[in-house]
């Protein structure tokens, strides 16, 4: 068996032979991988005299030279040699040398390839080390362990190689090793400022809420972020970087207090509110029980009023909670509707009338238009004027949209005869200022009688006899003023 395929075994064992080192002999030390691949075959051993062969070591003296082919010997054992003892030694940076161990029943190239090999694993070692930390992400801790391990086994190893050249790998290795663990140590302590910055933004955002008008607050939307920043703080304890325990704590504190501050002014705002709605209950109940009562009242203009008090009660009273308050208003406006569905049908009948007496009153008009109104014929455009209003009064109402007009048109026409009749009066006999005087008496009294009956309509909500009175009102005014003027 050759002592590649057992590296465990040093060679001289594996042939009935011991290797002598200096004393204390380390603990030989599992190879790693990357070691066992640098490892190069060991020197062969010439073949044992013939006169061997029957000997008793002639079972074990021949297998290496038959099984391992010759290879080139490593360039480490230019820095020992092997004295005429046996003795093999390294050469030391300044010249001087130490004493590594000796190969018993084997020749010089042989003692001094097993120690060089020794020395190539060593910096097969250092040189895979190098290369995780150039090229893996190895953690500065992983790497001081496989350093101090490797340090281990160098101590004042047994082996033949450029030892200072050793020495200069594992000080750049402890320089590589020190600048990970301050990359690392600065990365951490960007981490941690950075989840400083992060709770703190946690802890402003709770107190934001806690502090907000709770008017203001949208409650749902508010206690559902207010469960996700404390899931949020919850994953940086448990993932994040660890903070220092007395920032940690401060931040929770305020947290906790805000979280706390917030739950309180919830549970306020709702009892408040749930108050609120019982109150909003039970006054709206007595408007709708109001509003059922006058639904089918038939006496308009007053129900109507008080239908609109009765709203403007309703908008006043609040809200009550939403199924109550939606169920409420089902009713009253069911009541509401029940009653102005009602009135419209009158409306609607009362228009369709309106509209036939507009008919009558454009008709009218065009009488009233084609009098002839001078001097010659005043007395007869009087009268006839006299039957035209006469009629005009009890053909009825008009349309609301039309009143305006209409009557503006006949106004126009008495406008007409009241200007001839004046110059008339200007000239005529002392009795003018008698006739004047009772004119303007009969408009007072015409005055005060529309404006009576104006005051009863607007009482009784009937918006339609109040628009036709207010335009009557504005007629007999003017003339009353006019009549007044002639007086003066």
């Amino acid at each position: 068996m050759s002592v590649e395929q057992t590296p465990m075994v040093e060679p001289a064992v594996e042939r009935g032979h011991h290797v002598s080192e200096q004393t204390p002999k380390p603990v030989p030390t599992p190879p790693s991988p990357a070691m066992l691949a640098a490892r190069r075959p060991a020197v062969p051993r010439p073949p044992a005299p013939a006169g061997d062969a029957g000997g008793p070591g002639a079972a074990t003296s021949a297998t290496p030279a038959e099984s391992v082919a010759p290879t080139a010997p490593s360039e480490s054992v230019r820095h020992g040699r092997v004295g005429e003892d046996g003795t093999v030694y390294v050469t030391l940076a300044d010249g001087t040398e130490r004493e590594v161990g000796s190969y018993p029943d084997a020749s010089p190239e042989e003692a001094l390839a097993y120690f060089a090999r020794k020395y190539d694993e060593l910096v097969a070692s250092a040189d895979l080390l190098a290369q995780r930390l150039a090229h893996t992400e190895v953690s500065a801790h992983d790497a001081r362990q496989s350093l101090a391990h490797l340090k281990e086994q160098i101590g004042d190893a047994h082996v033949v190689g450029d030892l200072a050249a050793l020495e200069a790998t594992v000080a750049a290795l402890d320089e590589s090793v020190a600048a990970k663990s301050a990359a690392e140590a600065q990365q951490r302590a960007a981490a941690k400022a950075e989840a400083v910055v992060r709770r703190e933004e946690l802890v402003v955002e709770a107190e934001t809420l806690a502090d907000t008008d709770p008017a203001k607050v949208q409650w749902k939307q508010a206690s559902s972020r207010v469960r996700e920043l404390l899931d949020e703080w919850k994953a940086h304890q448990r993932s994040g970087p660890r903070l220092d325990k007395d920032v940690e704590n401060a931040l929770w504190k305020r947290f906790s207090h805000a979280r706390t501050a917030f739950d309180k002014k919830r549970k306020t705002w709702f009892a408040q509110l749930d108050e609120q709605h019982g109150q909003a209950k039970a006054l709206k109940e007595k408007l709708v029980r109001e509003a059922e009562a006058l639904a089918t009242s038939k006496d308009w203009g007053p129900t109507a009023g008080a239908f609109k008090r009765l709203m403007q009660d309703w908008k006043r009273a609040g809200r009550a909670a939403r199924s109550d308050d939606d169920a409420l208003w089902a009713r009253f406006k069911a009541a509401q509707d029940t009653f102005f569905d009602a009135k419209d049908q009158v409306v609607a009948a009362e228009e369709a009338e309106y509209a036939e007496n507009l008919v009558v009153k454009e008709a009218l008009l065009a009488e009233a238009e084609a009098i002839t109104v001078d001097e010659e014929h005043l007395e007869s455009a009087k009268a006839e004027l006299r039957r035209i209003q006469d009629r005009w009064d009890a053909a009825g109402k008009v349309p609301r949209a039309d009143i305006r007009r209409v009557e503006g048109r006949l106004r126009a026409v008495e406008q007409q005869v009241r200007d001839l009749e004046d110059k008339q009066w200007k000239r005529s006999d002392p009795e003018l200022t008698a006739r004047a005087q009772s004119m303007a008496e009969q408009l007072e009294r015409a005055v005060q009688g529309l404006e009576s009956d104006l005051a009863a309509a607007r009482a009784a909500g009937d918006d339609g006899r109040a628009e036709a009175l207010e335009a009557e009102l504005a007629t007999k005014r003017l003339w009353l003023d006019s009549a007044r003027g002639n007086l003066s």
